[in-house]
């Protein structure tokens, strides 16, 4: 029974050391493998697998909007970066550079796309000409690359994988309606989909997209009070397209400048679900992208009609992604693996279960066993499934909730920001000086003025002027 356990004991708890904790959890299931370039990852198939599903249910709902799939080049020229200053000064720490090609120095430097803005309006220069062109509404999935100097798994590496959308309007009134669009999409497969609520909200100027007029984001947050920016969707405005003379023709046959957007989810996600759902068990899974549903362990199996009864109930299950597991290790140990892998149900079948028709299945989330007749068994799994799926987001909800605070002057502001650990709601002058100043006095930064704004004082937390606007405020990844 020890070696059974030993698999759990290896996790850090997250209330001694959350960094590790989260480390631990992302080693031992699986879903990561360091590489031998320094902040890179190798995402393993149970990783992987999970991003598939996370690809699959975005992509579906981008093309619902009319969105149409491109892919670009990785190399972007250096002269064709410098064409948007604001957005190249933006980047420039994080480029990698290409300097050499077949052993010999290349005459322009390549840049190592860490996003493709000036690649998409290169070519929207070069397709688009009149209003009848109009909209374009184009994204690629890719990896792009930032030079990092702090890396962790999912959350910060010098590779990820993500989609970037860039779309291009006739009207200022059409891009904003598809910034906005795609904000509140990316909000609802959060919610409804890694049962992650989301505060959606608008960026200060600080904060906001290099080049852009205004970003939008969700933010999330995480067990451990840190806020985790989860997507971002980006007005350009007609920034970019004068900068790389973006025109079409309208119907009167005057020359106007296109409106641009930009929006991009990455595999951060994963990280966001592992530090939202998970426990010190291991991961805890939303049913809704979980690469195995439903487990089934033979107990037993070395019994006559054990494991035939198993893959019985996986062909009745076979409308939901399960797995039988018929290795030869006990079924302590599979139990334990299962369960730190996040599955969300594990279907037990035995001797004396088949005797009885019947299952017993546990919830991944609240470790709850409730025994089924296998004449109910797929109706069950079904419902389980679906009332997990409802209840994590309601849970995450609770725990955001009970985690956000109100400042309405700096002494509340530093008193919670020490010894609290959540959003804080404080009104904001505006000021990108007092946003500054609570970086440095109170070690938060800005996550976004809701779009639910509130008057929850009539002065700025920082410097007492009159306020502008509510933002949530926070430490964050």
């Amino acid at each position: 029974m020890a070696k059974e356990k030993k698999m759990v004991e290896a996790i850090t708890s997250m209330e001694e050391d959350f960094a590790q904790w989260y480390t631990d959890i992302v080693k031992k299931a699986e879903l990561v493998e360091y590489s031998g370039i320094k902040g890179c990852m190798i995402i393993r198939p149970a990783g992987y697998a999970i991003w598939e599903l996370i690809q699959k249910e975005l992509d579906r709902r981008f093309k619902e909007t009319g969105v149409e799939n491109v892919y670009m080049p990785m190399f972007i020229p250096e002269s064709l970066l410098n064409k948007e200053k604001d957005h190249v000064e933006g980047f420039a720490p994080e480029v990698a550079w290409v300097t050499h090609g077949g052993g010999e120095k290349l005459q322009e430097r390549l840049c190592v796309r860490p996003t493709s803005e000036t690649l998409f309006c290169d070519f929207y220069a070069k397709i688009i000409g009149s209003y009848r062109d109009l909209p374009k509404v184009y994204n690629q999935w890719c990896s792009v690359v930032r030079w990092e100097k702090t890396t962790r798994p999912f959350l910060r590496s010098m590779e990820f994988l993500w989609q970037e959308g860039h779309t291009a309007h006739a009207t200022a009134e059409e891009a904003e309606a598809r910034t906005i669009q795609m904000l509140n999409l990316y909000a609802d497969f959060c919610e409804e989909v890694l049962a992650i609520p989301m505060v959606r909200g608008r960026k200060t100027d600080k904060e906001k997209f290099a080049g852009a007029e205004a970003t939008y984001t969700i933010e999330a947050l995480m067990h451990d009070g840190k806020a985790l920016q989860s997507g971002t969707s980006h007005n350009f405005g007609d920034g970019f397209a004068k900068a790389f003379g973006i025109q079409y023709t309208d119907k009167e046959n005057k020359l106007q400048y296109v409106h641009q957007t930009s929006w991009g989810m990455t595999t951060r996600l994963i990280g966001a679900v592992i530090m939202v759902h998970g426990d010190n068990s291991g991961l805890v899974l939303p049913p809704a992208i979980a690469p195995i549903q439903a487990v089934i362990i033979p107990v037993r199996q070395d019994k006559e009609g054990v494991l035939d009864k198993a893959y019985e109930l996986g062909t009745v299950l076979k409308g939901f992604r399960v797995k039988v597991d018929d290795s030869d290790k006990s079924p302590g140990w599979k139990f334990a693996e299962h369960e730190m892998r996040g599955v969300p149900l594990r279907i037990e079948i035995g001797p004396k279960d088949i005797e009885a028709n019947q299952a017993v299945i546990a919830r991944r989330d609240t470790n709850e066993k409730i025994t089924v007749s296998l004449n109910e068994l797929e109706a069950k799994v079904g419902e389980l499934l679906a009332t997990m799926q409802k209840e994590m987001l309601e849970r995450a909800r609770v725990h955001r909730d009970a985690h956000t605070y109100s400042a309405t002057n700096m002494e509340e502001m530093m008193d919670v920001a020490e010894n609290k650990s959540g959003f804080i709601k404080a009104m904001w002058c505006g000021d990108v000086a007092c946003e500054e100043a609570l970086k440095e006095k109170a070690g938060v930064t800005s996550r976004c003025m809701p779009f639910a704004q509130e008057e929850i004082a009539k002065t700025c937390v920082c410097c007492g002027k009159p306020a502008k606007a509510l933002v949530y405020w926070g430490k964050a990844y």
